[in-house]
């Protein structure tokens, strides 16, 4: 068994970023992070929680193990500079200062942030997160509770048609295997946000919504916001008082520049939690 306490650079509350983590590699009880990764052929489970004076403490099998938790965390991640840019913002600054220790947790995988990606394509995030445990659950190996992360080998030997089975549409099935198959996507991590902006934006059946996705919880990147986000189209309807359309999120998020990502992320949760200075209205059906 190995450990490690890390202090993180910059305000950071594992609580508070880790509220909605848990799917079929990682559970999160409040204050323990447990997670699942194959290391050198073999599955290990690694575990992190932050202590009273704010630093977080790890706990792996390995030193592979170990770093691969470090990997999901976003410890080095600091967005001081988000914080202080916003916290006066008319409709972000609430949320910002009383969710201010809040980051992304990443994902085990670039490849299940794809499959994340492909799943929530104008759907609901209930359904699509069963279908991506249904996925990850089938593919990849387990300990009866937790499962590893997927990698692209894991979808590269199906074919689009059995995928269906689990909830996929025809289309969503074909772009994961395709992607899977000529797209290394785990070298992503090593490409600067514009080369990711660029190369995803390529892909068929990868959208504006998709590449935020893989950039926040895939690479941690906080450039690429959550355009067409069904939460922030409904965000949007509240703030101009009509339906809104995808084009009106990214209107929004363009005013936080290179912080679209996080900012989409403060959006929704300050929104879900009343942070913000708007209220839902219903809108009558389309005749």
């Amino acid at each position: 068994m190995v450990e490690d306490l890390v202090r993180p650079r910059g305000p950071f509350s594992l609580r508070t970023s880790a509220r909605l983590a848990g799917d079929a590699t990682r559970r999160f009880d409040g204050r323990v992070l447990l997670s699942m990764f194959e290391v050198d052929g073999r599955l290990e489970r690694a575990a992190c929680w932050q202590e009273t004076d704010g630093a977080i403490a790890l706990r792996a099998v390995s030193e592979a193990g170990l770093e691969r938790l470090k990997g999901v965390l976003p410890l080095d991640a600091d967005h001081s500079e988000f914080l202080r840019r916003f916290a006066d913002d008319p409709l972000l600054g609430r949320a910002v200062r009383e969710l201010r220790g809040k980051r992304p947790i990443r994902l085990g995988t670039v490849t299940q942030a794809v499959l994340r990606a492909i799943c929530g394509q104008l759907i609901e995030a209930k359904r699509a997160r069963n279908i991506e445990f249904r996925l990850i659950r089938a593919t990849m190996p387990g300990d009866g509770v937790l499962h590893a992360p997927p990698t692209p080998e894991a979808f590269c030997s199906f074919a689009p048609a059995r995928l269906q089975r689990f909830g996929l549409s025809a289309r969503k099935a074909a772009t994961l295997v395709r992607v899977c198959k000529t797209l290394d996507v785990e070298r992503l991590r090593d490409v600067s946000p514009v080369g990711v902006a660029q190369r995803l934006g390529r892909e068929r059946g990868l959208g504006p919504w998709s590449v935020g996705v893989i950039g926040l919880q895939g690479l941690g990147c906080y450039h690429f916001g959550l355009v067409g986000d069904l939460g922030l189209i409904k965000l949007c309807s509240a703030m101009l008082g009509r339906p809104a359309e995808p084009e009106d999120t990214a209107e929004l998020l363009a005013r936080y520049g290179e912080w679209q990502g996080l900012a989409s992320t403060y959006l929704l949760a300050g929104f879900a939690q009343g942070l913000l200075p708007v209220r839902v209205e219903r809108f009558p059906a389309a005749a």
